[in-house]
């Protein structure tokens, strides 16, 4: 399955195609620029010679071809970068991993934006397609480093189960995550919001926390 990243050469775009990469999957980043798509993909495959990484990088109109999509963009250029893209995208799961954050002082806040949260934006602006949110609690800088373990709970809401479970399957491939179905895509604005709160308490003890559910079996 090809999974292509819109916004892919930004730092979340760029960390979750090197995990996905590396859980045997092919990646595409997708950009307005495809010479800088490119350019960014050769450099993360560069980054990692030991790794067989697939990554290659286009324009978003041939992004938008892959099987699954992800929109990795910042959330105020979510809805900019889809819309065109609707009739590509039609049928297809696509993944909102955008969160509205503003910052003031050394504390992140939590916007609430059209429609309640940007996956209810982006799923407004793609009616046709299977919009599910995910990898919100995922710190960047972290999941670039292919070295460093991860460990983290990655919660996936949407209207729609077929792309819940395709999403909770992807999140699985990667190594030290875990997928977990929070319902409909109603509670993208609670996930997306709670990120605010996780990134302020990384900046403010210094660590690189995650999200992890204690007493949950999914058995």
């Amino acid at each position: 399955m090809r999974i292509g990243i819109l916004g892919g050469t930004g730092p979340a775009g760029r960390g979750l195609a090197v995990r996905v990469a590396a859980a045997g999957e092919r990646v595409v980043l997708g950009s307005r620029d495809a010479d800088r798509a490119a350019g960014v993909a050769h450099d993360v495959v560069a980054s990692w010679p030991d790794r067989d990484l697939d990554i290659t990088g286009t324009a978003n109109e041939g992004c938008a071809e892959c099987d699954l999509v992800v929109v990795a963009t910042p959330w105020d250029g979510a809805v900019a970068t889809v819309r065109p893209l609707a009739d590509a995208l039609a049928g297809k799961v696509v993944v909102s991993m955008a969160n509205a954050l503003a910052k003031e002082g050394r504390e992140f806040l939590g916007l609430v934006p059209p429609r309640g949260s940007v996956a209810a934006m982006v799923q407004a602006a793609l009616p046709r397609s299977l919009v599910s949110a995910a990898f919100h609690h995922l710190p960047a800088a972290d999941m670039e480093k292919l070295d460093l373990p991860m460990a983290a709970d990655v919660l996936v809401c949407s209207d729609h189960p077929e792309a819940s479970k395709a999403t909770v399957s992807l999140v699985d491939t990667i190594a030290g995550l875990r997928g977990i179905d929070a319902g409909s895509l109603t509670q993208a604005s609670a996930i997306e919001a709670f990120t605010a709160v996780l990134i302020t308490v990384n900046i403010r003890h210094k660590v690189h926390a995650a999200v992890q559910l204690s007493g949950f079996d999914p058995s």
